[in-house]
């Protein structure tokens, strides 16, 4: 859920399920209300710290609450690597809003059907090319984001895993990586609109409801 739209959900869910008790947990606000429902609303980019900005909210929220919807809705400076093997994304974003990016692509082709020596050729050659479009989205993390390690309060990272992991061993990014916060998002071959749309993903409280 956007977090601008948290604070009316959580009025919605008590006009609904009656007057709630919120809990903050290490990673979690939980919201008990009267008549036994339970909604578990996942804090980003934790720990919950309190905001000296609170946005104006529909109705009075209980503390806790308030205090995620503040967290949720803060504007933060995050840095954002998307890796596949067709494709790297790497980007800035403060709040919703994309102040640096960088984009590129890398051919790879696809595994052989072939058998014996033209197999194993083919599949020296895909390597070869994996490991020159891992090291390109290193080398655009490196230039693009580094610069602006002191600026940054977290760093999100997505595509897939297997990329992600591989270019993790890069020692050159060892800051960035120590600045990991999730979820890992889980994109198509990164280009600049699914850059663009990655505040939607790594902004979003998660709610999991527990029904009585």
């Amino acid at each position: 859920m956007a977090p601008e739209r948290l604070a009316g959900w959580i009025a919605r869910f008590a006009a609904r399920h009656g007057a709630i008790e919120a809990v903050i947990l290490p990673d979690v606000v939980r919201l008990d209300a009267a008549d036994g429902a339970v909604a578990e609303c996942h804090v980003p980019f934790p720990p919950l710290r309190p905001s000296p900005v609170t946005p104006p909210t529909p109705a009075a929220l209980p503390a806790p609450a308030a205090a995620l919807v503040a967290h949720a809705c803060r504007e933060r400076t995050v840095g954002v690597l998307l890796a596949r093997l067709g494709g790297h994304a790497a980007g800035v974003f403060t709040g919703t809003r994309l102040v640096a990016a960088k984009v590129g692509s890398r051919q790879v082709h696809g595994r052989s059907a072939a058998g014996g020596w033209s197999q194993q050729r083919f599949a020296r050659r895909r390597d070869k090319q994996s490991a020159e479009a891992l090291r390109a989205a290193a080398d655009v993390a490196v230039r693009l984001l580094t610069p602006r390690l002191a600026d940054l309060e977290a760093v999100v990272l997505g595509g897939d895993r297997r990329a992600v992991d591989e270019i993790r061993e890069d020692r050159r990014l060892a800051p960035l990586f120590a600045l990991e916060a999730g979820p890992f998002l889980t994109v198509p071959d990164p280009r600049l609109a699914v850059l663009e749309g990655a505040p939607d993903l790594f902004r979003a409280v998660r709610i999991r409801l527990l029904d009585p």
